[in-house]
């Protein structure tokens, strides 16, 4: 986060004052945008030293800083859903481990990840690629609903590679209220 200079560390001799409501003052001399400052209760901010003059605002600086902490946060906790998350199956899979790893991917799903499903093929199983694609679809189709083929099947050297992201969600539909009342009126 940038480091802000306040009130006194402020070096320039003029600056442009804009008010806490954003409102521009004008361009004044130091003393007189501290003064200013002071008889509000708020803090003198150079909120872009590079200007000619520099732009300095009114506000309350720990607050500001508070605000400035909760967007980083916020844009990290957004980064941080389209994270790639990778499950590994094989092409002879049993139906009960083909469900417990359908379960993993669903929840990958639901906490808003993309999932690369990965068949990997060893040995002599490479001779038969079908069985693997069955696989793949049987994912898709279990997750039918829940989940998009982002990515359809592709060979890569050993393996079959899917790309699931979540589908996207609908708001449920709600009957307006007009709706419900002249429903009620004809019965």
């Amino acid at each position: 986060m940038p480091q802000y200079r306040i009130n006194e560390r402020i070096t320039a001799r003029e600056v442009r004052v804009i008010d806490e409501t954003g409102q521009q003052i004008g361009i004044m001399p130091l003393h007189r945008a501290l003064q200013l400052a002071r008889e509000r209760g708020l803090d003198l901010v150079e909120v872009a030293p590079q200007a000619v003059p520099p732009v300095c605002r009114l506000m309350d600086y720990g607050k500001f800083i508070y605000q400035q902490a909760k967007r980083e946060k916020e844009s990290k906790r957004q980064h941080k859903a389209s994270e790639l998350k990778e499950v590994r199956l094989r092409p002879n899979i049993d139906e009960h481990d083909l469900d417990f790893k359908t379960k993993q991917i669903e929840e990958f799903l639901d906490e808003g990840n993309k999932v690369k499903v990965t068949v990997f093929f060893r040995g002599r199983t490479i001779l038969h690629p079908e069985l693997g694609q069955r696989v793949l679809n049987a994912v898709a189709e279990r997750l039918r609903g829940k989940a998009v083929v982002e990515k359809p099947s592709t060979a890569e050297g050993r393996t079959l590679v899917m790309v699931l992201s979540p589908a996207p969600r609908k708001a449920p539909a709600r009957p307006r209220t007009e709706q419900v009342e002249a429903a009620t009126k004809e019965s």
